[in-house]
């Protein structure tokens, strides 16, 4: 059956909705201000959930406390280090984000950067033999990775999925990434032991899985937080959203000391336009031959004397990464 066109009027109504309910929201953060206590003294912590204009913050003895955001700080995400203050009813208000070590962004429907998380220290990237994994998106987490500085590891995910040579095959197609310095695991979890060196590689680390649909990373992380129903439990209560807890950016703790932030966002992550520079800095064994082609602006296509082409004769630099590259550059 087709969808029944709004009319003009009916259209107006729901922007005029929406409108009121946008300066609601904007208006509850400034309300909360005013019963601001300047004898409670501002504490530091970080967002461990974030829906909508609601945040959780956890404070340095691990309690959580529901918060709203002051306007014109920015957005704060998953991961940020805030200066926030206690109010009545358990509540409290972030009035500032702290420096960000890293932050993850994707370009939104403007094009505009729209970070994701924040503070990051690992980007675990999983792949499957099932759907078929695509290097070039592989490529682009790692482009991603390198940009804003943390390490990136590479996860192959269903390996119950191949036997023999299949399974061998498989990781020789992948066998470029831990040669250039990439940790590559090789994980089932109809194995629970497999994971064992993965969740070693996580602790002390603040992480986020990527992956294109149907690799496993809901099944992953549930893996990995053997008590993620306690947490998302305490979190809940913590900050009153109920079933909206499990669709909420939310950054659980791992054993070992480590944190996991799981975000919707995160889950359909792209790479937004880049410049040249940083795309080179995104392809690290290009690194070396930089500067030695023929040409300064040599594009390591079809010019003669091309030190990153020898390169990839020389089996220095995979022909695969080569070409996403290129790709990425563009015309």
């Amino acid at each position: 059956m087709p969808k029944r066109r709004l009319s003009a009027r009916q259209i107006e109504r729901i922007r005029s909705i929406q409108e009121r309910r946008r300066e609601r929201l904007a208006t509850r953060p400034e309300q909360a201000l005013a019963e601001l206590d300047a004898e409670v003294e501002p504490e530091e912590g970080r967002v461990v959930v974030r829906h909508g204009a609601n945040l959780a913050v956890e404070d340095a003895q691990g309690h959580v406390t529901h918060c709203l955001c002051r306007q014109n700080i920015g957005h704060p995400v998953c991961g940020d280090r805030v200066v926030w203050q206690r109010i009545a009813d358990e509540q409290g208000v972030v009035t500032a984000i702290l420096p960000r070590a890293s932050v993850l962004s994707r370009p939104d429907y403007g094009g505009r950067d729209k970070p994701l998380a924040a503070n990051l220290t690992r980007l675990v990237i999983l792949i499957a033999p099932e759907p078929e994994p695509s290097g070039y998106l592989v490529d682009q987490y790692l482009v991603a990775a390198e940009i804003i500085g943390i390490e990136a590891l590479i996860v192959g995910n269903k390996m119950d999925l191949l036997a023999g040579e299949a399974r061998a095959a498989f990781q020789h197609s992948f066998a470029h990434y831990p040669a250039i310095g990439y940790p590559t695991y090789w994980i089932s979890l109809r194995e629970p032991h497999s994971i064992d060196a993965l969740t070693a590689a996580l602790a002390g680390q603040t992480s986020v899985l990527v992956g294109q649909s149907g690799v496993g990373k809901s099944s992953l992380v549930k893996a990995l937080l053997p008590d993620r129903e306690i947490q998302i439990g305490r979190l809940s209560k913590a900050t009153g959203l109920g079933r909206h807890t499990t669709s909420a950016a939310t950054c659980y703790r791992l054993p070992g000391d480590g944190s996991l932030i799981d975000s919707p966002g995160v889950r359909s992550f792209r790479l937004g336009e880049i410049g040249r520079q940083q795309l080179e800095l995104g392809f690290r064994e290009l690194h070396p031959y930089l500067g030695q082609c023929r040409f300064a602006n040599c594009r390591h296509d079809r010019e003669p004397e091309c030190a990153v082409r020898q390169a990839v004769i020389d089996g220095a630099i995979a022909a695969e990464r080569l070409a996403n590259f290129q790709h990425l550059l563009g015309p």
